[in-house]
């Protein structure tokens, strides 16, 4: 892998083993994560995927002609589609009711996150916003497949493991790595550099989010 995408995922190296260290990351390959933690996460990701399929579909929207709106927005619309049915096992798993799902609110990881990306998805150019996107999905599968490599087949958390390790997600990984490169070799030297601003922040975003589910974090003063 060469060219743009190569470059920032090997900036943020140090940031993406810092995430493979996460207590949480740890604790879920050994199967042992608290499960109060992984019901926390996975609320909090159920209401970070609608945020995020409304921030792929702006940016599908915006691409710069028919082959890459469309290409664009069935990969990444589809992933996000295998996630969410993900979601609903676990969802239903916990006993979580769609109505406790919609009186949910986003923790302040999760709102910062998605604050974001919707605000690069209006604001910035497609090549920034498609790169701010990319993190979620790469980096889901990096730590999927890194950790589906030595977990234990008895693992409860083995349907989240098997969905991001899956090659089916690897293909959509790739296709969206294909288009933000792409973007990036069409962009002036300025938007690169926000390209990788954009990249690098939804990488620290991830770490946030993951070290959030851990701590269970929510607002100051909340009950």
């Amino acid at each position: 892998m060469t060219g743009f995408s190569a470059r920032v995922w090997q900036n943020t190296a140090p940031l993406r083993s810092a995430i493979h260290a996460l207590p949480f990351n740890r604790e879920l390959a050994a199967g042992t994560l608290d499960q109060e933690k992984f019901q926390f996460y996975i609320v909090q990701d159920a209401i970070y995927l609608d945020q995020y399929a409304r921030a792929l579909a702006l940016a599908a929207a915006r691409g710069p002609d028919l082959p890459t709106l469309r290409a664009f927005a069935n990969y990444a619309l589809g992933a996000v589609d295998v996630e969410l049915q993900l979601h609903a096992r676990y969802l239903k798993e916990f006993g979580v009711t769609p109505e406790d799902l919609a009186r949910a609110e986003p923790a302040p990881d999760c709102f910062g996150y998605t604050s974001f990306l919707m605000a690069t998805a209006y604001h910035e150019p497609w090549e920034v916003a498609v790169a701010a996107l990319l993190p979620c999905f790469w980096l889901y599968w990096d730590v999927g497949t890194a950790i589906a490599k030595t977990t234990a087949p008895d693992n409860p958390y083995r349907a989240w493991i098997d969905t991001y390790a899956d090659d089916g997600f690897g293909e959509a990984v790739r296709a969206v790595i294909a288009a933000t490169d792409q973007a990036a070799d069409g962009a002036s030297d300025t938007v690169r550099a926000k390209m990788t601003t954009a990249f690098t922040r939804s990488c620290q975003y991830e770490w946030l989010f993951w070290d959030g589910a851990w701590h269970r974090r929510t607002w100051p003063g909340s009950p």
